[in-house]
């Protein structure tokens, strides 16, 4: 497919190729919102612990008796219901993770790169870069490009400026093709890529890589 290339004033200056596999597949929302959770699954800690009655200090003797007395009935000082009494049905440490196939988190990612370039918000830059590393010059190439929502500007490799430029500006944020993933991609408005990151992207995700190949050892998840 066709991508347009822009200067970082946001003129229009040319068009390359990209690859379709990667850019340009029909984009697999049940797939997309599996990888979506499972990615902010892996980030939870599943530390939250409370304790239930059975663990919080109190006496096992009955309140009152039984009946009688024209009031409710009471059992354990430790009830849920007591001030000071244990959480019922509170959180217990446990893990949120979910294991996702290789084949589905590389399709989600072709897919959130699919869906940019369909919609008109993948922006290919030339000299997509700030060798100052000023975060002024960042916001003025965001504000040439009519970026006003969250913008992941993404490199072919980690380029330090870039990444310093970007840091202090709340709606970007700025990585490498290596590193990218579905939750960046899916909360982003605005996708801003250099030529360099198209490259890539096709060398990760399209062509011999599309499907792993039995019989190789297992590779560092991309």
């Amino acid at each position: 497919m066709k991508l347009k290339v822009f200067d970082t004033a946001g003129k229009e200056l040319r068009e390359i190729d990209a690859a379709d596999e990667v850019f340009g597949i029909e984009p697999n929302r049940s797939v997309l919102h599996q990888a979506y959770v499972a990615q902010m699954g892996n980030r939870r800690s599943g530390q939250a612990s409370t304790k239930s009655r059975g663990e919080v200090a109190g006496s096992t003797v009955k309140i009152r008796k039984q009946k009688g007395l024209g009031r409710s009935r009471q059992g354990s000082i430790r009830a849920s219901h007591h001030v000071g009494g244990g959480v019922a049905f509170g959180p217990k440490p446990h893990s949120f993770a979910k294991d996702l196939p290789r084949t589905m988190r590389r399709l989600a990612i072709r897919s959130a790169l699919s869906s940019h370039a369909a919609s008109g918000t993948l922006l290919v830059i030339e000299g997509l870069s700030t060798p100052d590393a000023k975060t002024r010059s960042m916001q003025n190439l965001l504000n040439a490009l009519g970026v006003e929502r969250r913008a992941l500007v993404v490199t072919g490799a980690h380029v330090p400026e870039v990444t310093r430029s970007a840091r202090n500006i709340d709606i970007a944020k700025a990585l490498p093709a290596q590193n990218l993933n579905v939750v960046d991609l899916i909360n982003a408005h605005r996708l801003v890529m250099s030529e360099d990151a198209i490259r890539a992207c096709e060398s990760l995700w399209g062509g011999a890589n599309l499907k792993p190949q039995r019989g190789r050892a297992k590779e560092a998840v991309v």
